[in-house]
C-alpha cells in the first residue's frame, strides 16, 4: 500500500540518479520545492535518505486497462493508478475497451477529469480507432485528440479492414499522432486459447496461430509506407514479428513497438499448469520468441516495455483455462520482472531497463522529455535495486489478483514515486524509511 504525503519541500539524499533523457548516471542529492526540482535545498525541507536507491524519471506504461467506466468491479482509475504508483509509474496510457468505449470526446474527457480528481499518477486516454471498436466506421481523430486522447487503438481487436486501417494511418499522419494496433486476424486465430505449437498439441488445447499477429503487422507496415502515418505494434510476441518491425525501421518507416513483461519471462510451457492466469492475449510463446523479444529490446527494434495490465475478477478467472478471459495484472511487478529478464540474465543493466520504461515510452507518443533537471516538474521513481522480495498479490493496490507471479522471488523493486507535491512510498518496500525534518 502507499504512504501518500503532500510536501512543499523535499530533499532526497544520496541516491544514484539515472536519467536516460540526459544520459546521466551519478550519486547526488535532489532538492524539490513546490513540486519542482530546484538548485538549492529549501529552508525547512523534509529529508528522505535514499542511500543505495536509484532515482530515475517516473516510469511510463503505454498499455494499461483501468476498466473505468463500466467494469469497476475489476479496477477503477483510482485503484489502477495506485497500483501504478506502487510499481513506480507516474504516467499510464489507458486502453479504450471500456463500457462505453472511448470513442467520443465526452467519454475521453470523463476519463481525463476523473484521473485529475482521484489519480495517483498522470493518465493519457487512448481513444478508439473505430466506433465502438467495431472496425467499420472511423472515429473523429481530431475531436478526440482535442478532448485529450494521446493515441488511437481498438485494443482487444485488430483493425482488419484494409481501407479503414489506411484511413486511420492517414488521419494519424495529419495530426501527428499514433495508431496502436492489436495485431490479430481473427480468421487465423479463431478458437485459439494458447500458442499453437508443441505444448498446445501435447496438452490438447486449441492453439492460436502466430501468423495471425505476423500477417497483420506485415499488412500494416505496407499501409504505413503508403500513408506515412505513425504505427505502433502493441504487445509484440513472436520472433518473426520482431524481424518485420526491425526491417521496417531499417527502411526508415515510422514504426515502433512494445513488449509485455510476461512475454520476457514466461513461455507457453507455463500453460501446461492449466492456471488461467497464464492465459494471455497474445499468448505466451516459445523460448525462441522470448529470446527474440529480448534481443529486440537490446538492439532498439522494440522501444519500450509495457504491462498490458488487464484486471479480471477471481470469479471470471475461476472459469478455467478454456473459458476464462485472457490477461493479467502487471503494474506492481513490471520493473522487477524486466530486471529478472534482462539484468539477472546479464544482458544489460539498470540504465537500459530504465530507458525502456521512460525515454523509450515517451518517444512512442511524442511526449516531451522529462529530465531530472532544475526547473522541471518533480516526476520521479525511486528504486531499491538490491531488494529481494516475494510477490504477494494480496498486498497489491490493484482491485484484482490475477497474476501467475504470486510467490516468485524477485530482485529490485520500486519503493515509491514523487509526482509534483506528492511523495508516495510503498509501505512494505521502503525499508522502513520515512521523511524526516531537516536540521
Amino acid at each position: 500500500m502507499l504512504n501518500d504525503q503532500s510536501l512543499d519541500a523535499l530533499l532526497i539524499r544520496g541516491a544514484r540518479v539515472i536519467d536516460p533523457y540526459d544520459v546521466r548516471d551519478e550519486v547526488t542529492d535532489i532538492a524539490i520545492e513546490h513540486g519542482k526540482i530546484v538548485a538549492d535545498v529549501p529552508r525547512g525541507a523534509a529529508v528522505l535518505d535514499a542511500t543505495g536507491w536509484i532515482i530515475c524519471p517516473g516510469l511510463m506504461d503505454l498499455h494499461v486497462h483501468l476498466r473505468e467506466p463500466g467494469q469497476t468491479h475489476k479496477e477503477t482509475i483510482e485503484t489502477g493508478t495506485a497500483a501504478a504508483a506502487a510499481g513506480g509509474f507516474t504516467y499510464v496510457a489507458c486502453m479504450p475497451n471500456t463500457r462505453p468505449p472511448l470513442d467520443c470526446p465526452e467519454t475521453v474527457r470523463q476519463v481525463v477529469d476523473r484521473a485529475r480528481t482521484v489519480g495517483h499518477c498522470a493518465v493519457g486516454p487512448v481513444a478508439c480507432v473505430t466506433r465502438a471498436r467495431g472496425g467499420i466506421e472511423l472515429t473523429d481523430f481530431a475531436a478526440l485528440s482535442e478532448a485529450g486522447a494521446v493515441a488511437f487503438s481498438d485494443d482487444g481487436d485488430g483493425v482488419e479492414d484494409d481501407s479503414i486501417m489506411r484511413a486511420a494511418l492517414a488521419s494519424a499522419a495529419k495530426l501527428d499522432t499514433v495508431v496502436i494496433q492489436h495485431c490479430e486476424y481473427r480468421s487465423i486465430s479463431a478458437g485459439g486459447v494458447m500458442h499453437l505449437g508443441e505444448v498446445s498439441k501435447r496438452i490438447d488445447l486449441p492453439g492460436l496461430d502466430p501468423k495471425s499477429e505476423e500477417a497483420m503487422i506485415e499488412r500494416d507496415i505496407a499501409l504505413c509506407r503508403e500513408t506515412g502515418g505513425r504505427y505502433h505494434v502493441a504487445h509484440i510476441s513472436t520472433a518473426k514479428a520482431v524481424d518485420l518491425v526491425r526491417e521496417a525501421r531499417a527502411a526508415g518507416l515510422p514504426v515502433t513497438s512494445e513488449v509485455c513483461t510476461h512475454h520476457l519471462v514466461l513461455t507457453d510451457e507455463a500453460c501446461a499448469t492449466s492456471d488461467p492466469n497464464t492465459k494471455m492475449h497474445p499468448p505466451l510463446r516459445t523460448q525462441a520468441d522470448v529470446d527474440a523479444c529480448r534481443a529486440g529490446l537490446l538492439d532498439g527494434t522494440i522501444d519500450c516495455v509495457v504491462t498490458d495490465h488487464a484486471p479480471h475478477s477471481s470469479d471470471e478467472k475461476a472459469k478455467g483455462f478454456l473459458t476464462a478471459p485472457p490477461g493479467i495484472i502487471g503494474l506492481e511487478t513490471a520493473l522487477s520482472l524486466a530486471a529478472k529478464a534482462i539484468i539477472d540474465a546479464q544482458l544489460a543493466d539498470w540504465p537500459e531497463v530504465i530507458r525502456w520504461f521512460t525515454r523509450g515510452a515517451s518517444s512512442v507518443l511524442g511526449l516531451a522529455a522529462r529530465p531530472i533537471a532544475v526547473g522541471q516538474r518533480a516526476d520521479l521513481c525511486l528504486i531499491d535495486p538490491n531488494q529481494v522480495w516475494t510477490v504477494d498479490p494480496d498486498r497489491f493496490a490493484s482491485l484484482s489478483r490475477n497474476t501467475p507471479f504470486g510467490g516468485w522471488s524477485l530482485t529490485g523493486r520500486p519503493v515509491g514515486t514523487v509526482w509534483g507535491l506528492r511523495l508516495q512510498l510503498v509501505t512494505d518496500a521502503a525499508d522502513g524509511r520515512q521523511v524526516s525534518t531537516s536540521g
